[in-house]
């Protein structure tokens, strides 16, 4: 069991929680992620880490409260519980692993969107404490539903904040502010980094492809197990079949097939779309991590 140390909502149904894991804390690093547990019959809930903390033994994750097992995580409170926290699973954000010398020498844009807000954030604080300064773009629907502008401006050296509705800062999207920064501010960026909608990556991997600037994005699809068992997360890449949970999540942005990520993603949503998903991975998995996704389609009656 591990417990939940703070718990806060930073704007409508988008909380914050930071849990008791002090094995997960002492080997959590930028990019990966944790699978969440409620409760002994509870969906498992796949999490971008946000932040932690080796010495309090605590990590940090942020959610957004989208269908029931995220209601049921709302529900607790400080001082609450969660049936299983697993991870650090999926590897490291390359930039975690690089050089100093190296980073140092690039000029890296960070493209965050909705509740991928959140774990852009320890990646770019990691930046800051290495010396490396880097810029920030945020889209958000509207003002009421920025998050992390506070802490970002703390660790960014440019924050750009992008409303869809216009009622904070630039007025459109995340593309479109990119888009000026390099045509019309001159910025000659190395490597962008995108987190966020599906959606929202695919455009921005789009128009820095147009660019010739490499750009990494983080997946976090429909997972089951988080060993690469199931097959749920399964993506393409260029011609090859990775799964987000082991191969990733982070993957170059110009070789992922986004609409047939979307599309999978889309058919979790209907009892029809996951058998037509348990066939699909009969093509490429043949033992238990079948069983696994065939109790979730049964759960889903």
């Amino acid at each position: 069991m591990y417990k939940i140390i703070k718990k806060k909502e930073l704007v409508s149904n988008i909380f914050l929680m930071d849990i008791e894991a002090k094995r997960v804390a002492k080997s959590a690093k930028p990019g990966q992620f944790i699978i969440v547990k409620v409760d002994e019959k509870g969906e498992r809930i796949p999490l971008t880490i946000c932040d932690y903390n080796e010495e309090a033994g605590t990590v940090t994750i942020v959610f957004q409260t989208l269908g029931q097992s995220t209601l049921k995580l709302a529900a607790l409170n400080e001082g609450d519980f969660v049936k299983d926290f697993v991870g650090p699973l999926g590897n490291p954000s390359d930039i975690a692993t690089d050089s100093e010398e190296n980073l140092k020498d690039k000029k890296i844009i960070f493209i965050a969107g909705g509740v991928g807000t959140a774990p852009v954030y320890p990646q770019v604080k990691m930046l800051k404490e290495k010396g490396v300064d880097v810029d920030v773009i945020i889209g958000t629907r509207s003002k009421s539903t920025l998050i992390f502008e506070e802490e970002f401006k703390s660790v960014a050296k440019n924050l750009y904040v992008c409303t869809d509705d216009g009622s904070y800062g630039f007025h459109g999207l995340v593309t479109e502010k990119l888009k000026e920064l390099i045509e019309v501010d001159k910025m000659n960026y190395d490597l962008c980094i995108a987190i966020g909608p599906m959606i929202m990556m695919k455009f921005v991997a789009r128009l820095t492809k147009a660019y010739n600037l490499e750009t990494i994005v983080s997946l976090n699809p429909i997972m089951v197990d988080g060993t690469g068992m199931c097959g749920a997360c399964r993506v393409t890449v260029g011609k090859e079949v990775k799964f987000a949970c082991v191969d990733g999540p982070e993957f170059d942005g110009h070789l992922i097939n986004f609409d047939e990520a979307m599309r999978r993603q889309s058919m979790y949503k209907t009892v029809e779309g996951k058998k037509e998903i348990v066939r699909e991975q009969s093509a490429t998995h043949e033992n238990g991590g079948l069983c696994e996704l065939g109790e979730v389609l049964h759960e889903s009656k």
